[in-house]
């Protein structure tokens, strides 16, 4: 049946007014509420390199941010946010009132608190002219003082939004941590079925967008055998010969390089003396992802060669005291993910960039975006500005010179008022 053009066009124009009405990302840029929050980043620069400072030197080794989570959860109370509190799982947040109906769409941002170095690592910041020096300065202590300075700027600049905005400082991030933190707030957390846009900051370049998440499955595997003297046993099997033929065959697994997929055998350790045949060693091994397809794929392979390694070296050599076993523990899960460019918060933050100047930088990586973004929450990674650089080394460091600086804070500030709807 042909439609009449009036009535054609009639839907045309319904369909086509929303969208002409949405206004442009970048339009808040010019808004004297943002104007005014960014003369108070400007303002308020050194406090935020004090709170820098502060933080760092609040050891928060892997399982262990509880002092950091406390000290954070007060700086949030002091930002003027409501409903301050640590969960459950140790992450630390508070929320700024939106105008929308209570209990409606929110924009959750966090950054980490945890960082990758063990309990005991000296931690003190050392500063040469803008340049400050620390373990986890700039992954992610820098991320958590600049929300901080966002809430600050917001409450007394009187900008309002329509969605609430929750910012948390989250646990569990790095390596062992497995997302915990994030897992725990967007599978278990009081605001769980709400978050409707999750940003994570973590690094410094203001430039760099991160929309796929570089899912990674990882394993320690202890192989155990019966054990015995190195002469006077010899001919028994060995599980550290298991255990290498594992590393041998792991290494053939084919893998494409677009979606990018990756491996690795990491650590090992185990076995009694040099004259002994070991009874038990272990190893842990690492695979990633763009792709949660590829990722399962390299997976199956691998458990298949783990299987393989063992009865192959109990077919090799005499079980007469034992056999060759592989006790299979998978100690981290990072699912994959990715937000679609035509997302709107990609295209906020891709507008806001291109504003301020800079080229927008897409890519993947493994965050906490990752978990938002396997269960269909649209999410990026931002940078919290500056530079800096040895992320992970006892010689990490950021500069905070301020022109720099506030120039990447102001991009992510614009990028998370327009994605909150501000009025």
């Amino acid at each position: 049946m042909r439609i009449p053009a009036l009535l054609t066009l009639a839907s045309l124009l319904v369909v086509a007014t929303p969208a002409a009405a949405q206004p442009k990302p970048e339009a808040v840029l010019t808004t004297k509420g943002y104007q005014a929050a960014v003369n108070v980043l400007d303002r308020d620069h050194d406090r935020l390199v004090a709170e820098i400072i502060k933080l760092t030197e609040i050891p928060a080794p892997p399982f262990k941010e509880a002092a950091r989570a406390k000290a954070y959860a007060e700086m949030l109370r002091e930002a003027g946010l409501a409903d301050v509190e640590i969960d459950e799982e140790g992450n630390a947040m508070g929320v700024y009132r939106g105008t929308g109906p209570a209990g409606g769409p929110m924009v959750m941002i966090a950054a980490h608190l945890d960082t990758v170095f063990p309990e005991g690592t000296p931690i003190k910041v050392r500063r040469e002219g803008t340049r400050l020096s620390a373990p986890g300065i700039g992954d992610d202590t820098r991320g958590l003082a600049v929300l901080l300075s966002y809430a600050r700027a917001m409450k007394e600049s009187g900008i309002k939004v329509r969605q609430d905005i929750v910012f948390v400082g989250n646990v569990g991030e790095e390596g062992p941590g497995d997302l915990r933190g994030v897992r725990y707030l967007l599978t278990k957390g009081k605001y769980k079925d709400r978050v409707k846009s999750f940003f994570s900051m973590d690094g410094t370049d203001a430039s760099r967008i991160v929309v796929g998440g570089v899912g990674s499955k990882r394993y320690r595997i202890t192989y155990k055998g019966p054990g015995g003297h190195s002469y006077g046993a010899f001919g028994l099997v060995n599980p550290m010969v298991a255990m290498s033929q594992t590393v041998v065959d792991f290494y053939k697994i084919p893998v494409p390089t677009k979606p990018k997929a990756t491996y690795s055998a990491s650590v090992t350790g185990g076995g009694t003396s040099v004259n002994s045949i070991p009874n038990e060693v272990f190893m842990e091994f690492d695979m990633r992802s763009e792709n949660r397809e590829e990722l399962a794929k390299v997976e199956k392979a691998f458990l298949a060669i783990v299987q393989k390694s063992v009865e192959g070296e109990n077919a090799a050599r005499s079980t007469k005291e034992g056999a060759v076993s592989a006790d299979v523990k998978l100690i981290g899960d990072r699912p994959a993910g990715e937000t679609a460019s035509t997302q709107q918060i990609v295209r906020n933050a891709e507008a806001i960039v291109r504003a301020k100047g800079l080229t927008p930088k897409p890519s993947f990586s493994s965050t906490d975006s990752n978990m938002p973004m396997s269960l269909g929450i649209p999410a990026v990674t931002i940078g919290s500005g500056g530079v800096g650089d040895r992320s992970h080394s006892l010689d990490e460091w950021i500069d905070v010179e301020k022109s720099k600086s506030l120039e990447g804070a102001s991009i992510g500030l614009g990028i998370l008022l327009a994605t909150a709807g501000m009025q």
